[in-house]
């Protein structure tokens, strides 16, 4: 069996959230093979879940990424804290030497991937660079689920997802790849007051202001927070520039924070707020600018004045990028020995942003949602959107391959996941509708 293939026609990408085509990523020799379980943001549920629940075929999933790619080490890396889903994954794991558990402190961003594979290997992925460069594959716990299932001939075509905030039931639902949100909310019993949304998490999500928008593979969360909460002008892309200038007394703390920058990348908020709002050249500090990985933390946490460095970083990066210049694979310092003191756990966090009252369980329940209609994203993360291999009118089975990989791109394959009839195909999506008799 060619590992390869068999991720490739299951369909799958990274479901923590970049989605990146894995049988990309894992066609590769390395040292490492990570599991990611730390669930970064604050209030999902998910990844602890699946790995309790499904702690089997995450063992399996990364044995399969480890034979593959001929690493040395397997390591499943999650919270301390997830009692129950450590407890699962070392029932599975009783006598065995070729898998290990590496437990992570509270901190955020904990899951995100140059965190894991210096915090497990002491390597630092460089600036431009892949955790690869430093002999490391990171893969989302619920990848590796996916993968298990595909070697026993299943495809992508569920997700699960976490609904919480201000909701009358927060729960982790497994829903139809393609269901819209509007479903998805009313499984939590719908709101307990006038909300706004977020898919994602409250630091890394986006806001939308519809939910007529249908799960893909990537989607994590969903959560509804009250309108007029100080989240929402947090995340709001609107920059205020002679308040920037204003306000910003270039106090540092923004950099001081910076997960990325203690690690010797280079990531310096303070210094873009200070080129855009004064059109400052940053001269040799540029290159920095590609590893901020927009976790937000110098804004929901560091910043005393309200200000927002993590958009200034994102519209520098853009405005970088725009002009044709390339990150370059650097280092630029070592890493910073406080390191230890700076994580931010994640409960200050949460305090931080007002959503203590929502930090509560959100219980999985395994039986999957029904619907009567799906929208198959044909994008739905790194790479071209898939090609449809159906026509308006078609008869589809559930499983069945309905877009592949354009010729010569990266990307993935899509299938239906549910029966019925094609009724719409767009440049965005296919639209399948349950048959009734």
């Amino acid at each position: 069996m060619e590992l390869t293939k068999v991720v490739c026609d299951a369909g799958i990408l990274g479901a923590g959230g970049a989605g990146f085509p894995t049988h990309v990523k894992i066609n590769c020799k390395a040292e490492y093979v990570l599991a990611n379980g730390a669930e970064c943001e604050p209030l999902l549920r998910v990844d602890q879940q699946v790995m309790q629940v499904y702690a089997a075929d995450v063992v399996k999933g990364i044995r399969a990424v480890k034979e593959h790619t001929g690493a040395k080490y397997a390591v499943i890396c999650l919270k301390e804290h997830y009692h129950d889903a450590v407890h699962a994954l070392k029932a599975v794991l009783k006598d065995a030497e070729d898998v290990q558990l590496h437990l992570l402190d509270g901190y955020y961003p904990a899951g995100d991937e140059q965190q894991i594979v210096y915090d497990v290997t002491g390597r630092v992925v460089p600036t431009g660079g892949l955790p690869l460069d430093v002999g490391c594959v990171v893969c989302n716990v619920s990848t590796l689920v996916n993968i298990a299932n595909a070697m026993e001939g299943k495809k992508v075509i569920e997700k699960y997802v976490t609904v919480g905030g201000a909701v009358k039931n927060p729960v982790t639902v497994r829903v139809p790849v393609g269901i819209s949100l509007k479903e998805v909310l009313e499984a939590a019993g719908g709101t307990t007051t006038d909300c706004d949304y977020i898919i994602g998490g409250p630091c890394m999500g986006r806001v939308v202001d519809t939910l007529d928008i249908p799960v893909t593979k990537t989607t994590g969360g969903l959560l509804a927070i009250p309108k007029g909460h100080p989240v929402y002008e947090q995340k709001s892309t609107t920059i205020n520039l002679k308040k920037m200038m204003a306000v910003c007394c270039q106090c540092s703390m923004c950099t001081q924070m910076c997960p990325r920058n203690a690690l010797g990348l280079n990531v310096q908020p303070h210094k873009a707020m200070r080129s855009l709002a004064n059109g400052v050249d940053l001269m040799g500090d540029m290159n920095g600018i590609f590893s901020c990985c927009n976790c937000g933390l110098c804004t929901y946490y560091a910043c005393n004045f309200g200000l927002k460095p993590s958009q200034v970083m994102q519209t520098l990066k853009s405005a970088i990028a725009s002009k044709g210049i390339r990150a370059r694979k650097e280092v630029f310092g070592p890493v910073d020995g406080g390191l230890e003191n700076m994580k931010v756990p994640v409960s200050r966090l949460i305090a931080r942003l007002g959503l203590k009252k929502y930090d509560v369980p959100a219980p999985l329940v395994d039986k999957a949602l029904t619907t009567d209609c799906v929208r198959i994203a044909l994008r739905m993360g790194v790479g071209a959107p898939s090609v449809p291999k159906v026509q308006v009118g078609d008869k589809v089975r559930k499983n069945q391959l309905i877009a592949d990989i354009a010729e010569g791109k990266l990307g993935v394959k899509m299938h239906a996941s549910i029966s019925g009839t094609v009724t719409e195909i767009s440049s965005d999506y296919i639209e399948i509708r349950r048959t009734t008799k």
